[in-house]
């Protein structure tokens, strides 16, 4: 696409960033709808959910949206695009989690598992861009997991 093509469409910059920022948006939400359909049912569900969080935190598409949040961090004008479309992967992924993980959010605490677990996913997100972490990842996963089903043990 030249030069004039992509203003004509797209006259700022930041309507440029943000329809990229939609586009992967879209594409991480069909991935996820994707993943959960795959989640397994008995042993090991508990895991599948938080690996799919995870993984839901990862890749190209993260690693784009981290460099949005980085300029967003000191453009007001930007921030104040961005935030709505994180606000709206963020829900996607805790619905789809609380969905999977058959979550109680009228228990106590319940809410906040689910949410730290999204936390969780970002920060071994971040830890992964300058490394490949991903042997202590499996293991933090399946340690998050396992407390994840007891915390979660009675609001199921």
């Amino acid at each position: 696409m030249s030069r004039g093509a992509a203003q004509h469409h797209f006259p700022t910059r930041e309507d440029l960033l943000l329809a990229a920022l939609r586009h992967m948006v879209d594409v991480r939400g069909a991935e996820l709808r994707r993943r959960a359909e795959a989640v397994p049912e008995g042993p090991g569900r508990t895991e599948a959910v938080v690996q799919m969080v995870v993984d839901a935190f990862n890749g190209t598409g993260f690693d784009a949206a981290l460099q949005l949040w980085a300029g967003a961090a000191s453009d007001p004008a930007l921030r104040a695009r961005v935030i709505p479309l994180e606000e709206q992967v963020g829900r996607e992924v805790h619905r789809a989690a609380v969905e999977l993980l058959g979550a109680d959010e009228s228990v106590p605490g319940t809410r906040e598992a689910v949410q730290a677990t999204l936390d969780l996913a970002r920060g071994l997100g971040l830890a992964s861009l300058l490394t490949d972490d991903g042997p202590r990842r499996r293991r933090v996963v399946r340690q998050w997991a396992a407390m994840l089903d007891h915390a979660l043990g009675a609001g199921r």
